[in-house]
């Protein structure tokens, strides 16, 4: 670990007790022993803390561990000149008052001993047991992984597989990181900044997807004092200039809990001060500051039920800012954020934002994964919490997200593709939440797709993917999505469909954009049938592939058989009108020798004869014809009116015909009408007429008829 020393100049913390003296820790340190008895006075301040949200957690092994880390690390100094020990301590400190457990506490205490000591892993295990030497080997690796190229695409790859399946390994290091930004001051400026840099792009992004918001807000404002000392200073001096005076936020607070209290809701209203970089970012919102954007209010009750209920009371006391309504208890956030988040106007206008939640939501909101304690520990003998039917583990060390981070870097074609999708998801500031059909939540990024969403819910399976339904309505899988959104993604039949190139210009997940890239890599030249398209792509049209040469199957059977009347000519069916047997077909002799076979009323046929281009005489194989054995392609349209569930009752139609979709579009309503295009494949072109009146009988649709689209004349 680095050996800084304290910055004078870091910025003030919100923190629920004083900053503790570490130079006056560290004397206490290296005093020598302490009577078997009682806790060392180095960590009693850590003890303190963890009981405060452990009361009746067993100290003992902090005891042994702090002996084993002392002793260990005695005689090794910072930069500043304090002994070594008051870094883990002080990043046990910053655990302990999150409300780790103490098996995290018992890990960070140890954090530095294999690497920086004699001390083995084997000992550790030997002493502590394998869940404390797991974290510790984890904290270990992590130390290894070269921060300052962070810019490289293998450096969070291997900070993905050093945290392994424990996120505690990350918290520790989330902590260690923030004690080092706290005591960054003797180092040289370019240093900081690259240790800045580092936090900013990669550490405090983590912070935010471990819902650890109280270690993210301070290294944000830590990172903005080194990178842009100037804004800083700037902001400082406006948050110095709003302390005095009067506080119009205040005089909401207290109207706020004379309503509450007169409503019988039992409730704790606080002012909640925003931190440096949120009134940075709200200055740059709105230009001038008003006086209630310097913080927020937070109002605390004890039940879910109750924070429904000091809704309804501030809604209908005060005039509600309809649009600054958030309900983020229904809908968690992926990182395990529970809260209300409404904005009322006060008796003289003035808006103030308010926050609702209850105590454990709040100990959450702030800790994160750090305050949901040790997922091996039965609470009062009760069985560990079970899977959820939505697939997010109830493990909260490893959280739904971090197994689909480690998936993608197992799955990513190249080291580029995953850091370049990765980096921009942790790029994203803002976050939207999605619902399946069944009220499952998909967390996306602002700016996701159908695209996104697909891949979200179906994951590989989303490679067939033809369509959605948002809010019940019919749409291409371009379509940005909103939050709030109920999306159903439609899924083809045919198992050998693949996105085309043009989906990675809608996907912003990576989950999405690595698994699109990983297909087209292994399918160069497209699905089968389908070169380099697939199903047709968000917001365009497809347009289904020219048929092969006769004698070339495009599917699974026999070819359909074609005979002209130029011997040896290569022999293909038009993709305008997609011809099957029996209907009456001709050809046209074009560029490269080959004869395209159309169907007689084509309009095709109509363009070349105007253009006097001879016929060629075609024919269907007699033998092809008879035994039925071939694999036939046909492009149909639907017409109908628009309702829900029609593109997937169409589908249905479609494979209880025994056809397979082998690519589709779905144009925007115009008028209340869909026109939908299917190429579809048939075992039996026999079974054409069976298909089309099955595909009529959907309700809704009122025409269902052969496609008749342009065909090149050359």
């Amino acid at each position: 670990m680095s050996a800084e020393a304290t910055d004078p100049g870091a910025p003030p913390r919100k923190r629920s007790r004083p900053r503790i003296d570490l130079r006056r820790l560290g004397r206490v340190a290296v005093l020598g022993p302490v009577a078997r008895d009682r806790l060392p006075d180095a960590i009693g301040h850590v003890a303190e803390a963890h009981r405060a949200h452990h009361p009746d957690a067993d100290l003992s092994v902090l005891h042994k561990a702090y002996v084993l880390a002392e002793s260990s690390h005695r005689g090794q100094t910072r930069k500043s000149g304090e002994p070594y020990i008051t870094h883990p301590l002080a990043v046990t400190l910053i655990l302990a008052e999150l409300g780790a457990e103490t098996t995290t506490l018992t890990a960070s205490l140890l954090h530095d001993t294999v690497e920086d000591t004699e001390v083995t892993l084997d000992q550790v295990r030997e002493r502590f047991g394998d869940e404390v030497a797991y974290l510790v080997d984890g904290v270990t690796k992590l130390e290894k992984v070269d921060y300052g190229a962070a810019a490289e695409p293998e450096t969070f790859r291997k900070m993905l597989v050093a945290t392994g399946n424990d996120v505690r390994v990350m918290s520790i290091k989330l902590a260690d990181r923030l004690h080092n930004m706290r005591t960054l001051g003797v180092m040289r400026p370019e240093k900081q900044a690259r240790i800045a840099k580092v936090t900013r792009d990669v550490l405090i992004p983590l912070a935010e997807r471990l819902g650890v918001q109280a270690l993210k807000t301070e290294l944000e404002d830590l990172v903005f004092a080194i990178l842009h000392p100037a804004e800083y200073e700037g902001t400082r001096a406006l948050i110095a200039a709003a302390g005095g005076g009067r506080d119009p936020l205040a005089e909401i607070a207290e109207a706020v809990g004379t309503t509450l209290r007169e409503a019988g809701i039992g409730a704790e209203v606080l002012i909640r001060p925003r931190h440096f970089v949120s009134v940075h970012r709200v200055r740059g919102k709105r230009g001038d500051l008003r006086g209630t954007d310097f913080g927020r209010l937070l109002v605390l009750v004890g039940e879910d039920a109750d924070c429904y209920a000091v809704l309804g009371e501030l809604h209908t006391c005060f005039t509600p800012v309809v649009s600054e309504f958030k309900d983020f208890i229904a809908a968690p956030k992926f990182n395990l954020y529970q809260s209300l988040h409404t904005a009322v106007v006060g008796p003289e206008g003035a808006v103030a934002e308010v926050l609702i939640r209850t105590h454990r939501m709040h100990k959450v909101a702030e800790a994160g994964v750090v305050a949901l304690g040790n997922p091996y520990a039965h609470d009062g003998g009760a069985p560990a919490q079970a899977e959820p039917a939505d697939g997010e583990r109830a493990d909260p060390t490893r959280p739904g997200w971090l197994s689909r981070l480690l998936t993608w870097q197992e799955s990513a074609t190249d080291p580029d593709t995953f850091w370049t999708t990765l980096r921009d998801d942790l790029a994203q500031n803002r976050e939207i939440t999605v619902f399946g059909p069944d009220g499952t939540t998909l967390p996306l990024p602002a700016g996701a797709s159908c695209v996104d969403a697909a891949y979200a819910r179906y994951g590989e399976a989303a490679h067939g993917c033809i369509g959605a339904h948002v809010n019940g309505r019919l749409v291409t899988l371009s379509t940005v999505l909103n939050d709030g959104d109920t999306v159903r993604p439609l899924l083809a039949q045919d198992a050998s469909s693949g996105p085309s190139p043009q989906w990675l210009d809608h996907a912003r997940t990576p989950a999405a954009r690595i698994a699109i890239a990983g297909w087209l890599e292994t399918h160069p030249d497209g699905a089968p049938g389908s070169p380099g398209s697939g199903p047709a792509g968000p917001g365009r049209r497809g347009r289904p592939p020219e048929g092969p040469a006769a004698g070339h199957p495009r599917g699974p059977g026999r070819a359909v058989g074609v005979r002209v009347d130029i011997p040896g000519a290569p022999v293909r069916l038009a993709g305008c009108c997609t011809p099957v047997p029996p209907d009456a077909i001709t050809g046209f002799a074009v560029r490269g020798g080959a004869v395209t076979v159309h169907r007689r009323e084509c309009a095709a046929v109509s363009r070349m004869r105007e253009v006097s281009r001879a016929a060629v005489g075609a024919r269907w194989d007699d033998a092809a014809d008879r035994d039925g054995a071939a694999d036939f392609r046909v492009t149909l349209v639907a017409e109908s009116f628009g309702r829900p569930r029609l593109l997937a009752d169409l589908t249905e139609a479609i494979a209880t015909a025994d056809a397979a979709i082998v690519s589709a579009t779905v144009e925007p309503p115009s008028e209340q009408r869909v026109r939908h295009t299917y190429t579809v494949q048939l075992p039996d072109a026999a079974r054409l007429p069976g298909l089309m009146r099955a595909m009529r009988d959907v309700p809704g649709v009122y025409d269902v008829s052969r496609a008749q689209r342009p065909a090149p004349t050359g």
